[in-house]
């Protein structure tokens, strides 16, 4: 069977407009699977569309929405009532560095509600088609920082550990119905995540590869991590007491928040 075959003929792709999201957009439709793009910025993922739509001969839909606010789903459900989405990408998410409680309670909510709160609703509603169907596939775009509780960018790490551990727990549940899941975590990548989030990044990756290494072991493995480093990293961390993994990313993290 196919990638299109097992996972098409659509693919959804949170937070599309741009970096991971839009590199997904780009190889799966390379790969032959139509889209539905949602995002906040309509220009982008309009432009987007037609780029794709003109380079790769699929057909494109867009939704723009904003995944912090609780009534978004019906204007996903408005474009893809009518087709069949084989394949989730919970791309859409973002971070925020810094002191916990020098944030505005409603930036919090935000992520919370982006990060979390978005990827439940959307794997719920298409895991119960995918499930229904017996076959179909979910990806979470976690992180490395799931691994490791992280001082001053508290939320963030939070939020990558439930989607970590909603993926591998998924995937045990839905093995049977032909569902499978993957968490892709990956850390540093060149992208606008760590502008939007306050900090900077250390040895970032392309987006390129990242995406890669999620279509390819999707199916395979319920857990990715992109590049030999971040691999070394999680490995280590299982050699190493928690409240030592804490101080260390607390002296890392506190260098790298910018002003």
């Amino acid at each position: 069977m196919t990638f299109v075959e097992r996972y098409g003929p659509w693919a959804l792709v949170t937070e599309a407009s741009a970096g991971i999201g839009a590199e997904f957009a780009r190889q799966l439709s390379e790969m032959g699977l139509n889209l539905v793009l949602v995002a906040r910025r309509r220009q982008r993922l309009e432009d987007l569309a037609r780029e794709l739509e003109s380079k790769n001969k699929v057909q494109v839909g867009i939704v723009a929405a904003d995944l912090s606010r609780p009534d978004f789903l019906p204007a996903v459900l408005s474009v893809t009532s009518s087709i069949e989405v084989g394949l989730l990408v919970n791309n859409a998410g973002f971070g925020l560095a810094g002191h916990f409680l020098a944030h505005e309670l409603e930036k919090e909510l935000d992520l919370l509600n982006v990060n979390c709160r978005a990827p439940l609703i959307l794997t719920h509603e298409f895991g119960r088609q995918m499930a229904q169907r017996k076959r179909g596939g979910i990806i979470f775009v976690s992180s490395v920082s799931a691994y490791i509780a992280t001082p001053f960018e508290a939320s963030y790490a939070a939020s990558k550990v439930y989607e970590l551990f909603l993926a591998e727990s998924l995937e045990y549940e839905l093995k049977k119905s032909g569902v499978d899941m993957l968490a892709l975590c990956p850390g540093s990548t060149q992208t606008a995540f760590h502008e939007i989030a306050g900090s900077r990044a250390v040895a970032p990756m392309t987006v390129q590869p990242v995406v890669e290494v999620a279509i390819k072991k999707l199916g395979k493995k319920p857990v990715a991590i992109p590049g030999w480093h971040n691999r070394a990293l999680v490995y280590l961390l299982k050699f190493t007491p928690r409240r030592l993994q804490t101080y260390f990313a607390g002296k890392v993290m506190s260098n790298l928040v910018t002003p």
